[in-house]
């Protein structure tokens, strides 16, 4: 590829040469368009708590505060918010528990998850709680859900929100996921959205642009390579892992899921979502097994969200 254009286009989007490199490689033609797209501005999206009350009620709360909203389709109790005149945290409704302010991608991964209230599940990297809230609400607040992390500081921010979105149904345990399976632990479903460099929130943080190296994309994934194998340790045979990511970096997605096929009694099975791009089966000429094209991925410029990648697997017999 051209060396001027990989600098034209640094120049013009601030990005890291490096980073123009790669989505040139990745998304040829539509190269341009992606860089456009992690420039426009995203809406803020939030979840109504329905352990603490009904969407529509909600709904006509916030309209009366000056807050426009629009139903995200297919998640009938969440909402975008089109304007405001108050910061989201900063409502009665928000400190009653009513609702969490959350990205929708990250929503479509607990419903891709789709736990019951009969289930034992594990939210393996769950502060600040968005996701763990989520699973609980689905849950009714039944079963047993796990919520683990390693981060004290974070954890702390994990138990506020359980605590504010009145989850009962969770123990929330400071720990280092890679000891999960010493606690003999054995779960219906497991959440893995796993630490990352974030490079699908540029939209959000433009100074992400330039702020991670191909370095710590090595460094990220073998962070995750190790928490998937955990994952597929404490997962009960016919169960659900879900593993996501806010990047757009084929090694820290389709490479890992491609490592845990090859390492774990695992298989991807399909999401279930009609919409997002499918997993890129032969990144920068690195050829991945066929069943990576039934991960999803969501891109701003496509899908008006942040960027994010999820993939659905299940234990198989060893």
């Amino acid at each position: 590829m051209s060396g001027k254009r990989v600098q034209r286009l640094a120049r013009r989007f601030g990005y890291l040469e490096y980073m123009i490199e790669r989505y040139l490689t990745l998304f040829g033609e539509e190269a341009e368009a992606f860089l456009e797209g992690n420039d426009r501005h995203i809406p803020k999206t939030i979840r109504c708590n329905t352990l603490a009350i009904e969407p529509q009620l909600l709904g006509k709360r916030l309209e009366m505060k000056g807050f426009d909203l629009e139903v995200v389709q297919g998640i009938d109790y969440a909402f975008r918010m089109t304007s405001g005149e108050f910061p989201l945290g900063a409502t009665t409704e928000y400190l009653l528990g009513y609702y969490f302010v959350q990205s929708q991608a990250s929503m479509w991964a607990v419903e891709v998850l789709n736990p019951k209230g009969s289930e034992v599940v594990v939210d393996m990297c769950a502060a600040p709680g968005g996701k763990t809230t989520h699973i609980a609400q689905l849950m009714e607040n039944s079963g047993a859900l796990l919520a683990t992390d390693i981060s004290r500081k974070r954890m702390r921010g994990l138990r506020s929100n359980l605590s504010r979105m009145r989850v009962e149904n969770v123990l929330a345990l400071r720990v280092d996921a890679a000891h999960l399976p010493e606690t003999g632990i054995q779960a219906d479903k497991v959440l893995l959205d796993a630490p990352c460099t974030g490079e699908g929130l540029i939209p959000l943080q433009p100074e992400r642009k330039r702020s991670r190296t191909l370095k710590d994309v090595e460094t990220m994934a073998a962070v995750q390579r190790k928490l998937i194998v955990v994952a597929s340790k404490i997962l009960k045979e016919d169960g659900t892992l879900v593993y996501s990511t806010c990047s757009f970096a084929p090694e820290e997605n389709e490479e890992i899921v491609n490592f845990a096929l090859q390492n774990c009694p695992l298989r991807v099975v399909d999401t279930g979502l009609v919409f997002g791009d499918p997993g890129i089966r032969a990144p920068f000429g690195r050829v991945m097994d066929d069943s990576v094209l039934n991960a999803r991925r969501f891109y701003p410029y496509k899908h008006k969200m942040e960027g994010f990648f999820i993939c659905k697997l299940e234990k198989i017999t060893a």
